[in-house]
């Protein structure tokens, strides 16, 4: 669990706010506030945790629960901060791919990677957004967390964006996730030269800094964004980790037209 190596003093701090008083006159007198707790006393101290926890399971139970909900809530406010800071780097990156209505009201992002099977999924989500929705601008960041394969993917999809343009590049990007099997650097670079791209370029642009430049700004966004998967959505100034289906995402761009945030 995630919290076993705070159980010592968590354990402790219950059992002298919780312990009834007539176990605690048990205990050996008191040294001065100041003082540090003698090995007799500690001993005694853990007696009265061990048998009081054995007595009443739920008390450490709950205690994690609580501790558990701490934890999510200032993650939660981490993140709010982040996304607050961090704002134009994610909606109008220089190295980004733009979807939709590039002058939309709403800008959806997404991290993604191209071996991701729930980002694959969640494509069929992205492109019925755009479908339904006109005035929703998308943008696609390369999030390559899945090993050396889709690395490779992400730097021929940010290298291939100084040939392909628009609705090419989406288009691209459609194709790539939507193979069968591991993505890799050479699919990747197939893909591209289907759509009209010149190989010999596009593999000297994959060294360039622009490529490296864009992976660690991703990298670095997602870092403070706290994301620990893929496919992970951005709207407004909420985080929406997961492919969580059309709908949810559809509400949560309402909310952001209706009231300016993901949730009125």
């Amino acid at each position: 669990m995630l919290f076993n190596r705070s159980l010592p003093a968590l354990a402790l701090g219950l059992v002298l706010a919780a312990v009834p008083a007539s176990a605690q006159d048990a205990t050996p007198s008191a040294a001065p506030a100041a003082a540090p707790f003698t090995d007799a006393q500690r001993a005694g101290i853990e007696a009265i945790v061990k048998d009081y926890l054995i007595k009443h399971p739920e008390v450490l139970q709950e205690a994690l629960a609580e501790a558990e909900k701490q934890q999510a809530e200032t993650q939660r406010l981490a993140q709010t901060a982040a996304l607050k800071e961090a704002r134009e780097a994610l909606v109008n990156g220089p190295h980004d791919v733009v979807a939709g209505n590039p002058a939309g009201d709403v800008t959806l992002v997404e991290f993604f990677d191209y071996n991701c099977g729930y980002c694959r999924k969640a494509l069929v989500d992205v492109q019925t957004l755009i479908k339904t929705d006109p005035k929703l601008r998308v943008v696609i960041k390369d999030f390559p967390v899945l090993g050396p394969e889709s690395l490779e993917a992400s730097q021929v999809a940010i290298a291939v964006r100084q040939q392909l343009k628009g609705d090419k590049l989406f288009e691209f990007h459609q194709k790539l996730l939507e193979t069968k099997g591991r993505v890799n650097g050479a699919r990747a670079i197939q893909v591209a030269k289907d759509l009209g791209a010149d190989t010999t370029k596009l593999q000297k642009d994959m060294a360039s800094p622009e490529v490296k430049a864009a992976l660690s700004e991703n990298r670095g966004l997602g870092d403070r964004l706290g994301l620990s998967g893929t496919p992970a959505f951005i709207i407004g100034d909420e985080v929406i980790p997961g492919a969580v289906g059309v709908d949810p995402i559809r509400k949560t761009i309402a909310d952001v037209r209706q009231c300016g945030h993901a949730s009125c």
